[in-house]
């Protein structure tokens, strides 16, 4: 009988919380979903926990109605950790080859990470790890395994990832209230990325952008490395908002009419619409024209933060696999026309991929690459330790998966 692995992700976001249930046989190529829930979202603003108590309650809701199909109690789950309070800042570490024979030793390379880490913080700030971009022995740059080599002095050019630390104390401790043990935390574009992006488009160079509802998380790569991270405090929210206030309206009728009539892109042509709806004393109507400036406006201010990050890198409209747009936000119509535009690079919509049955729907791409990270993880043999063992260290393993 084949050996079968069971997964699942909590996908934690500021207006809706997920649970993904999904098993792999060692015979077969895909990961078979077995149940799936969502709740609205209750006590997170911008992407970071706020009110512990309600978020524990909803993920608890949300989890026990993942395992109602599937008759099984769900004990672990993946999480994603999201937020603009995460930060990432460059670093360098560098020490001398401290064996006698001058070969690079592995408690060297542990010591030039450690070197990497030293540099003041802000208070109430932590960094949970620092991932090696390249390593430098004696001047030659770009290595990337230099355990073995010989050498006098060893540098490392690395990634430095941090946090506010009472948002990540209150992540964990919302998951941990709810029952569940939480077998690693996982970066959302990271996540993201992992179940939308090809190995071609990563060895090319290739943008991820993640439109929640809240929250856009950016995660660029090339040479299959991850060179930039970042998360923007915008999301598709703010337009539902934007139209809210425009058209004086409730803001679920706002986010009906986005979905229904909303676009990215203005078609020369200002009809009128007319809706209908419990909470309204008469009939609504209002301009497309109106509307879909509105909408193209707020996207472009996300495509502008992107441009802006592109640039500190020195690859605004230089990565040839262009942009992969997923999340929620994904789902406005025209939205691909509007990224070319703007952000001048070639741009798909990206989906899960590796499920059974396929997923249609870029708001699951998390969540799918939270399972498969922690698939990543299983089959690495490190599933086995536990969250008590350091964040800092979690996260580092999940983050050996993006960074060679």
């Amino acid at each position: 009988m084949a050996k079968t692995r069971i997964l699942a992700g909590l996908d934690i976001g500021s207006s809706t919380i997920k649970t993904l249930v999904a098993q792999k046989t060692v015979d077969e190529e895909s990961l078979q979903i077995l149940s799936q829930s969502r709740e609205a979202a209750s006590g997170i603003r911008k992407g970071v926990v706020v009110n512990v108590e309600e978020v524990a309650r909803i993920v608890a809701s949300c989890v026990k109605k993942a395992e109602e199909p599937i008759r099984k109690k769900i004990n672990g789950v993946y999480v994603n950790i999201g937020g603009s309070h995460i930060f990432f800042t460059s670093s360098r570490g560098l020490v001398s080859v401290s064996r006698a024979d001058q070969k690079i030793s592995q408690e060297d390379v542990d010591r030039v990470i450690q070197a990497a880490q030293t540099f003041s913080l802000p208070s109430n700030t932590k960094i949970l790890e620092v991932f090696p971009k390249e390593f430098i022995v004696d001047g030659e740059k770009g290595i990337k395994e230099p355990l073995g080599m010989q050498g006098v002095r060893l540098e490392v050019e690395a990634l430095a990832l941090g946090c506010f630390s009472p948002y990540l104390k209150n992540l964990t401790q919302a998951v941990l209230n709810s029952g569940l043990q939480i077998n690693d935390l996982i970066l959302t574009p990271l996540a993201s990325s992992r179940a939308v992006l090809t190995p071609r488009e990563k060895e090319l160079g290739v943008a991820l952008l993640d439109i929640g509802a809240s929250t856009t998380g950016l995660a660029v790569f090339e040479e299959e490395n991850l060179i930039h991270t970042a998360i923007f405090p915008l999301g598709s929210a703010n337009i539902t908002n934007d139209v809210a206030i425009l058209l004086r309206i409730d803001i679920d009728i706002a986010e009906r009419i986005k979905l229904e009539f909303g676009s990215c892109v203005y078609r020369g042509t200002n009809k009128k619409e007319k809706i209908r709806g419990e909470f309204l004393p008469e009939p609504l109507v209002f301009s497309q024209k109106n509307l879909v400036e509105i909408i193209e406006a707020r996207v472009s201010e996300i495509f502008d933060q992107v441009n802006r990050e592109l640039k500190k890198i020195s690859r605004q409209g230089l990565l040839p696999a262009g942009i992969v747009l997923t999340g929620g936000g994904a789902k406005l119509p025209k939205i691909v026309e509007l990224a070319k535009k703007e952000l001048k690079l070639p741009c798909r919509i990206g989906l899960a991929q590796g499920f059974f049955p396929s997923q249609e729907d870029p708001s699951l791409s998390t969540v799918c690459g939270l399972i498969l990270c922690g698939l990543d993880l299983e089959e690495e043999g490190i599933s086995r330790l536990r969250f008590g063992q350091g964040i800092g260290a979690k996260i580092k393993r999940i983050f050996k998966i993006f960074i060679p």
